[in-house]
């Protein structure tokens, strides 16, 4: 019964959002030169690969990175695949009980993880937004790099964020059907942070 990676390796040449800085693994010291241990430089977005958002990113008011609740890392998360060739809307899926935790698949999860940036990827409109929050879903996951569609970000964003509503950003679920999973999401606890590249697992019954 193995738990599955569903987070973006990071790794040079990997898609970043337009404007961001590119990943790099810069050497340091290195044994093969004389130095007794081998270490590196990071170079990269707080937003890069798979990521959380959190409420101070689009919210200056709300909580930075520390002040979110970890307990939401951890527990059931529902896997709804999207299969339409349009943005994520409520009414399809006003129907659905949905889990705490919610994750969609959509045709993202084909596009590569490297390469040039797809500004056409599909992402969560705000009606459907709002849905998921008066449902009384607390983590909100999409297979691509933001939440919402491109040039379109602000209103959801600010719909889930105001309303403490944990977001994660660039998950990998190719080869994930649709269903109820563990799922475990490990940003780093960096303080003062508005997001952190995070670890992302679920776990897939045999």
């Amino acid at each position: 019964m193995p738990w599955v990676d569903v987070s973006i390796p990071l790794e040079e040449g990997m898609t970043v959002w337009p404007g961001d800085l590119n990943f790099k693994l810069e050497p340091d010291r290195r044994i093969a030169n004389g130095a007794s241990a081998n270490t590196s430089f990071l170079h990269l977005s707080t937003h890069t690969g798979t990521h959380c958002d959190a409420p101070w990113h689009f919210v200056e008011t709300a909580s930075r990175l520390e002040g979110i609740n970890h307990q939401i890392f951890f527990g059931k998360a529902q896997v709804i695949e999207w299969t339409y060739d349009t943005h994520i809307t409520a009414e399809p899926i006003r129907g659905l009980e949905f889990s705490p935790r919610v994750l969609f698949k959509t045709k993202n999860s084909a596009l590569p993880t490297k390469g040039e940036f797809h500004p056409n990827f599909l992402g969560i409109l705000p009606d459907c937004a709002q849905l998921l929050v008066d449902r009384g879903v607390k983590l909100v996951g999409i297979d691509y790099l933001s939440i919402a569609p491109y040039k379109q970000s602000r209103l959801t964003h600010e719909i889930l964020l105001k309303n403490g509503v944990f977001v994660i950003e660039g998950l990998r679920l190719n080869g994930i059907s649709a269903g109820i999973y563990e799922f475990v999401v490990l940003p780093l606890n960096i303080i003062g942070a508005d997001g952190s590249p995070c670890r992302a697992f679920i776990y897939l019954p045999e």
